[in-house]
């Protein structure tokens, strides 16, 4: 019997940080939704207690350090699973870009492992596992469009955006996530992005009301690090995607862009300068 598992990335809307916690973690308010550019995990039991991780992309450990490893782990060890399973993971999203490739294939594990092994875990309870291994894995695991706060794992649904085409470029770095919220100062944002605002822009269905309220404070600190974020960036805006913004700690840039017509100049101009750009949809 084998399980197949879409693993979707993610970009964030919005992004702020609020304050530094006690237990080190910061505390977010993100809103959230996917795009239609997916990993995708196939899982097969084995009769012997191991996990065994494989993969066509030659940048990406299969070992312990892999989060659909931890993922299997975790469930196995939780439920007392004596069997175990082989994971290939088809890597389609880039990895270290901002867009939780390795959270989502770590939701995607658990997705699949709940119906191999047909423990029968709810979603609620499939979220509080997720918790444990990553703060985007929670909502991973239902995906949709989601309000996180907390340190990510407090999930408010939310109606999709309007649809509408993303561009997404990511330029020839890797950036360290914890590096990122390393050099945060909460206490020194001058300014926050609204919530309120993009949920209100998101229930209305407005294109031009989402565009208008994008916003991540983690950019200020990825593009002093990284002036190609910067370039990356000025150049979507050039080209003309209707919104731009960094997804997560980046280093990915996202368009959003209303008109189908203007997709082709903008990833053909982006594509002289940087390899990873993809055309998508919001996956709704």
């Amino acid at each position: 019997m084998k399980i197949y598992e879409k693993a979707p990335a993610k970009i964030n809307l919005m992004l702020d940080v609020l304050r530094k916690r006690d237990d080190g973690y910061h505390e977010v308010e993100m809103i959230m939704t996917m795009v239609d550019l997916s990993d995708r995990l196939t899982m097969s039991e084995l009769p012997r207690d191991t996990i065994i991780i494989s993969s066509q992309a030659g940048y990406i450990p299969l070992d312990e350090k892999n989060l659909a490893f931890q993922a299997a782990r975790l469930i196995k060890e939780r439920y007392n699973v004596s069997t175990g399973v082989h994971i290939h993971l088809d890597k389609h999203i880039p990895v270290a870009a901002g867009l939780a490739g390795g959270s989502s294939d770590a939701a995607a594990a658990l997705r699949g492992l709940n119906k191999l092994w047909k423990l029968g875990i709810s979603d609620a309870e499939l979220r509080v596992l997720g918790a444990e291994l990553g703060s985007d894995v929670p909502f991973c695991i239902t995906g949709g469009t989601a309000l996180a706060s907390g340190r990510g794992e407090l999930l408010k649904p939310l109606p999709n955006p309007p649809q509408c085409w993303v561009i997404l470029a990511k330029p020839p770095i890797n950036v360290s996530t914890a590096e990122v919220y390393g050099r945060v100062k909460a206490d020194q944002i001058t300014h926050h992005p609204s919530a309120r605002q993009m949920e209100h822009a998101i229930r209305n269905a407005s294109f031009t009301d989402v565009c208008n309220a994008l916003g991540n404070v983690l950019e200020d600190v990825t593009l002093k690090l990284y002036p190609e974020v910067e370039h990356l960036k000025s150049s979507m805006i050039r080209l003309g995607a209707d919104g731009v913004l960094m997804s997560g700690s980046g280093p990915t840039v996202f368009g959003l862009v209303s008109k189908e017509a203007k997709v082709p100049r903008i990833y053909n101009g982006l594509r002289g300068f940087c390899k990873d750009v993809y055309a998508v949809r919001l996956l709704t």
